[in-house]
């Protein structure tokens, strides 16, 4: 009975013994940050015209920064992917009093082809590669409501020009979803 008592006694002191050690900090790694999408309109100007999906839908390039610029009566967007230059897309709009006949006359450039089902007058159209970047798409378009578009594609340094032609066709249908009336 006695020996009961003892080895009762020695396990109450090791038990607790081993409750009045303080335990060892435990090392927490840092949280990750949590990355969130925020739209393009929160970029004001031009960019409340835009969404990034919408964008991505039309020609197939994920972007996720954008930045606007308010010069008088022209609204400017232009996205582009985090951590890279180019491709960008760009989008100009500036209010206008001339009509689709001056448009056509003053604004369409030579060799540029034809858009329909876009605003009063829209044409297309591709520009050569030039220092630092590669072609340049650009859709351009008289708006029902007074205002003259253009939304453009700077491709990057070393891209094909036929390939950039191709994104015409995608950029006329990403114009035909712009609100140019929202701004």
């Amino acid at each position: 009975m006695r020996g009961r008592i003892v080895v009762a006694g020695l396990a109450g002191l090791l038990l607790v013994s081993g409750c009045s050690d303080e335990a060892e900090p435990v090392a927490v790694p840092p949280p990750v940050p949590i990355a969130v999408d925020v739209a393009a309109a929160s970029s004001g100007g031009a960019c409340r015209l835009l969404d990034f999906t919408v964008i991505e839908q039309a020609v197939k390039v994920r972007f996720d920064v954008a930045a606007a610029s308010e010069q008088g009566d022209t609204h400017t967007c232009v996205v582009r992917a985090a951590g890279a230059a180019l491709p960008e897309l760009t989008l100009s709009v500036t209010e206008t009093t001339i009509d689709k006949t001056s448009f056509g006359a003053d604004v369409v450039p030579d060799k540029a082809a034809k858009v329909t089902g876009l605003g009063q007058q829209a044409y297309k159209r591709t520009t050569a590669a030039a220092s630092g970047r590669g072609p340049v798409a650009e859709v351009g378009w008289l708006a029902g409501d007074g205002r003259l578009a253009t939304v453009s594609w700077t491709a990057a340094r070393g891209s094909e020009r036929s390939a950039v032609e191709k994104l015409t066709g995608d950029l006329a249908a990403l114009a035909k979803k712009v609100d140019t009336r929202a701004l």
